[in-house]
């Protein structure tokens, strides 16, 4: 009886490890290069650069339109916005390198080349970098490192975007 017991618990042990494998999510591109970078990268990089000339502290501007987008534009707003433009630039590092991601013309992204993938680890270096001085909220370090992510965006740009 004890065998059947413990025979019993393997296979819903197995069978619950299995389960958890079958629900992780596809590993698969969904959109292109350009979608993602307009996605994730162009907006996240704007919140950024917008510290060139708007104290993250200062009270968010009021949208009278009613849209879903204008009710909770205010959520999230101030440093604590900054900072997660600064974790979105470096964790997209890995959703531009993601095997089988295509650039818009169809080719696939340059995984194979020593210099794009140094620039994905510049963006991630970067991120990482403004997301540390995001959380010092010093306005003018904040505005100086956005000078060292349109850099890193350049390199790549200059390289890549004919693609």
């Amino acid at each position: 009886m004890r065998f059947l017991g413990l025979m019993l618990v393997m296979v819903v042990t197995l069978s619950s490890a299995t389960t958890m494998q079958a629900q992780a999510p596809a590993r698969e591109p969904v959109g292109d290069l350009a979608q993602v970078m307009r996605a994730i990268l162009f907006p996240n990089s704007n919140i950024l650069f917008d510290t060139q000339s708007r104290d993250p502290d200062a009270p968010p501007e009021e949208s009278g339109t009613g849209t879903v987008s204008a009710t909770f534009a205010g959520i999230y707003t101030g440093w604590p916005l900054v900072e997660t433009a600064a974790i979105a630039l470096a964790e997209s590092a890995q959703l531009i390198a993601m095997e089988g991601r295509l650039c818009q013309n169809g080719k696939p992204v340059p995984l194979d080349d020593e210099a794009f993938m140094q620039y994905t680890r510049d963006l991630v270096d970067v991120g990482r970098r403004a997301y540390e001085v995001a959380q010092t909220k010093d306005l003018e370090a904040m505005s100086e490192m956005t000078n060292e992510v349109a850099g890193a965006c350049e390199n790549c740009h200059t390289a890549y975007r004919r693609y």
